[in-house]
This record gives C-alpha cells, structure tokens and sequence, in this order.
C-alpha cells in the first residue's frame, strides 16, 4: 500500500477509483507559422475573437456555478481578454509571422513566467492563466474544451491543480473526493470545494502518480490517500456513508445550554444572499463588495453599486448585515485601482489602503452603501478590510460618520490589529476575524502556496492565541467604554465545525461562513455547552502545533463521528 499525505480541504471519508485529470491541451509547434491565406490583420481578430468567446464561456459558467465559483470564474474570465496578453500575442502574429494559436501560447507563457516571478498571490494566478491559454489555444484550432474526465461509476478525481472553471462545474455526484498534489487550503480549487461539500486533500504530493482505475481510500479529516484500503479504512468509509444526517438549520445557533451563538453566511451578490436566507442563515456577516466589481473596467456608478447592495438588503429584510468595502488587490487585482506592480502583493495596496493610492473610490462606495440602505430595514453595519493601525480605524470610522453610517467596524487580518484590538476598538464598535489573512501573516506563509500548507492552517497554536488576544482586547475596551464591543470570525475557519467550538470557546460572539456549512456548525454548536465550548478551547491552545490542536478538539467532540464531520 502506498500512503499520501496532504492537507484535508472538507472532512469526509470515501472509497473509489481514481481518475486522473485528462492531458492538457498541448503546445503547438514552436516553428508554426502563419497560414499564407490569412493576413496578419485577420489573424488578430481571430485572436481577440476567441478570447471574447473564451470570456464569454467562463462568464456563462459563473451564472450556474455557486457563490464561491462565480467569483473566481468571473475574475479568470478577465484574463481571457487581458489587453496585455492580447498585445504580445498579436505583436507576434503581425511582426514575426507566427500562428494564432503559438502566437497566444508564447504570450500567455510570458504572462505567467512573469506572476510567477512575483511570487505570493501573483503566482497562484499562474494556474489561471494557464487555464485561459488552454481555452484559447482550443477555441483557435476547434480542439474540445478543456474539461472533467467522465465515467459511469462515481470516481476520486486526482489532479495537480485544478483550473478554476473545472473546479466550480464539479458534479459531486459523480465526483466523489478531490485530490491534488499542489495548491493550498486556501487557493482557489481547496475553497470551491469547501462549498460543493466534496471531500478534499490538496497539497498531497504524488497523487498524480496513481494510475487510473485504482481504488483508493481517502481521508479528508486527516489528509491521507491510500492505494490499498484496509478493513478499517472500509469500515470508516461505511461509516462516513452511514453517518447521521444533518438536520436543516432552524434559524437559530445556540450551545447546549441555550447560550445564542448568531450564525450568518458570507454573501457575494443578491443570488448567494437569497440562497443563505433560503437556508436560514440568521443575517450576513460578510458581504464581499468586491464581488461587485469584477468584471468592470471602471468603477461602476454609485447608482450601480447601491442597486447590488440593495439586492443583498433585500434578501434579510430586519436581519443583521455585515458589509465589508472593497477589499481589492493580491488576487483581486481591478484595472481601476490596482495599476501598479507589486514585487509582494499580498503585503502591498489592497484593502483600506487604496484609499490612499486611489481617493475617492472608497467614499463612493459608502455613499452608495448609504443610498441602498435608505430603503432598508436592515441592521447595517460596514467594516473595513487590511486595517494595520489604530488611526486607520479612527480615519475609517470618521468617513462612516460623514455619511451616516452608524455602526462602524474593521477587520482583523494582521497581527498587528490583533495585538492591538483594544486600541482599535476604543474607535469602532466591532471587529470582524479574517482567519485566512490572519494565518498567512501570523505564519509568514502565502496561503495559496501548497508547500506551506502545513503552517497556513487555522489551527496553529500562534492563530488561536491571536485570535484570544483579539478577544480579550475587545473586553477591555467594552470595559473601558461601557459599550459591548463585539467579535465575529468571517474567515474560513468558521465553516470547521470543531474550530467553530474553538472559537466560541475562545470568546467569539458571532461566526460566519459559506451558507452550505451552517447546518453542521449548528448541529455541533448544540452538542456543547458554554463551559465545555471553554475547556476545549483551552485543550487546543495547550498544544504545540496544529495537528495536536485539532486533535485534541476532535477528541473531546465525540458528535463529530456520529455526524461523519
């Protein structure tokens, strides 16, 4: 038997034969030239046209993917039609006499040797950009669109890295766990699996290795494949397969002993919003602003940013939302604000900070917040993402004031917030936890890149500690002022229904996440009490690396088995 470690991206345990992701499209030849019959001029608008083509397929994909799906798909469908990859390739195409589809093959190679230089969020889009050549290079030479394998039987798909339009069109019915040996828990393919529910274990160096057929076990909850599945990794799949079926959300978190945990969805659009509410979601406690903006060029009219929120207010009528300004930049470059190159985007403009590159765009869009609030009885609080300093929140609060907007908060996503969260919150009334950011920069790991998969885990002692700091901070600073100053946790970590016991155990008031998790972090919420919720959290801080810790949770939540989570 072969075993193959990874990091588990959604807990779940199956046993099925692998399928490997079919080859990709391949390179044309390096000497093809021009066709004698086609001009230069002609071959261009070839180009462009399949890449409007290829963007248009992607966007179309977006409308039926999930939340989750239709954001990545709409930010790669931007790279189809990038004006710089369409330049180089038609620059080869007129100058030199090279064919269409090497001409596109070459620029877009350029494109990524250059992201991936750049290292940190820029080289996850290599991935990306690579997808987008594919598609491209098919469109160009009418060769079948890069896609999932099929097969008549449920299979384990096994990949180096998934594009992100295969990863948001997965059919989990009949594809029953993914495993790939790159990529992260944080990278795209790990969070669109996360909201398919599908069984997951990136970062497993190997797997590629498998040959198809193959019946293997895999373990999400610990990260393992194996080739030859044992009578207890059988036993364990049956019963996963068995496992007590989660009751649906009533609309309300609470522990044990009837303390009220408030469990809110992360939103992108109206869609998503009305697919939370659907679900019962008890309000929004991230609505991802930027999600609004892909697919622009310019900024969209504040008329045109009030209708979106609108749409979101609308779907929680009286409920709680959270919304979030723009958090662009890293991996959500926009063409308006993001102009520069960064050698380290993560660390560089993105968030609250391209207020100062860009003035303006941040109090537009809380006017436009402001306007679609108007209409709305919703409870509206607004927040802002990568605040670092205390004057930022200052300066952030007083542009809330300036517009009306009462209730006013900002993200804790640095160490430095964390640490600082007293101060902080001595100017906001509420801050929100962005675990993924927070990890990342709390372990000085990219958490798109899979080799450092296992230090960007939520997990880590070092996290849980920054996030106790957090809390105990916000105490003081309710003592301080004599108002109640609240935590949330909007990041990834909230949808893990033991480390949402964690958290709450920690001190956090509220927890948010994709809609789809809340049923289980509910159902495990109600199986502890406040104190036990506080011992368990205890337990994993004692602990000396992330596996421990998790460990240690695990095995003090027996309903974890008994829910197959």
């Amino acid at each position: 038997m072969t075993t193959y470690k990874g990091v588990g991206v959604y807990a779940g345990r199956v046993i099925g034969p692998v399928l490997q992701m079919p080859e990709p499209i391949g390179e044309p030849a390096a000497n093809l030239k021009l066709n004698p019959n086609e001009t230069g001029e002609q071959a261009a608008e070839r180009i462009k046209a399949a890449a409007e083509a290829v963007k248009a397929d992607l966007l179309d994909r977006a409308e039926h993917a999930s939340r989750d799906g239709k954001a990545v798909l709409k930010s790669t469908s931007q790279m189809a039609t990038d004006r710089a990859l369409l330049k180089g390739a038609i620059k080869l195409v007129e100058n030199q006499g090279v064919a269409p589809e090497r001409a596109i093959w070459e620029a877009a190679t350029s494109f990524a040797d250059q992201m991936q230089a750049l290292g940190g969020y820029m080289a996850e889009r290599v991935t990306d950009i690579y997808d987008v050549r594919a598609r491209i290079v098919a469109e160009l030479t009418g060769q079948p669109t890069p896609g999932i394998p099929t097969s008549d039987e449920p299979f384990v798909l096994a990949a180096i890295d998934l594009a992100p339009a295969d990863t948001a069109t997965l059919n989990p019915e009949q594809v029953i766990a993914l495993i790939t040996s790159d990529g992260g828990p944080q990278a795209h393919t790990a969070i669109l699996a996360r909201g398919l529910g599908l069984p997951a274990i990136v970062a497993a160096k190997g797997v590629t290795e498998i040959e198809n057929g193959t019946v293997v076990y895999v373990d999400s909850n610990e990260g393992v494949v194996n080739t030859e599945p044992t009578d207890e990794d059988r036993e364990a799949a049956e019963k996963y397969a068995n496992r007590k079926p989660l009751a649906d959300f009533d609309g309300e978190g609470v522990l044990a002993d009837g303390t009220h945990v408030p469990l809110y969805a992360n939103v992108g659009d109206g869609k998503s919003a009305e697919k939370a509410a659907g679900l019962k979601a008890e309000g929004v406690g991230l609505l991802r602003t930027e999600f609004g903006f892909l697919g622009y060029d310019a900024e969209p009219s504040v008329e045109t940013q009030a209708e979106t929120y609108k749409s979101v207010f609308d779907a929680f009528p009286g409920k709680h939302i959270v919304v979030r300004t723009l958090d662009a930049g890293a991996d959500k470059p926009l063409p308006f604000l993001n102009t520069k190159e960064e050698e380290n985007p993560a660390l560089g403009v993105r968030g609250f900070r391209t207020d100062w590159t860009v003035p303006g765009v941040l109090t537009r869009q809380l006017e436009a917040i402001k306007k679609a609030s108007e209409g709305s009885d919703a409870d509206i609080w607004v927040m802002a993402p990568m605040i670092s300093t205390t004057s930022e929140a200052r300066n952030f609060a007083n542009m809330l004031k300036e517009v009306g907007l009462e209730t006013r908060g900002v993200m804790v996503e640095t160490p430095a917030a964390a640490v600082n969260a007293e101060a902080i919150l001595g100017e906001v009334d509420f801050v929100s936890i962005g675990t993924n950011d927070l990890t990342q920069y709390t372990m000085a790991a990219d958490r798109l890149l899979g080799d450092l998969a296992h230090l960007n885990n939520p997990w880590q002692p070092a996290v849980l500690k920054m996030i106790k700091l957090t809390v105990e901070g916000a105490r003081r600073a309710s003592t301080a002022t004599g108002t109640k100053k609240y935590v949330s946790v909007c990041g990834e970590a909230a949808a893990d229904p033991a480390l949402a016991v964690v958290l709450v155990g920690l001190g956090v008031d509220t927890l948010s996440m994709n809609a789809g998790a809340i049923a289980a972090v509910s159902a495990v919420l109600k199986s502890v009490t406040k104190e036990k919720a506080q011992q368990i959290a205890v337990e994993a801080l004692s602990q000396i690396s992330s596996a421990e810790a998790k460990a240690a949770a695990r095995d003090m939540l027996p309903v974890l088995d008994e829910l197959g989570l």
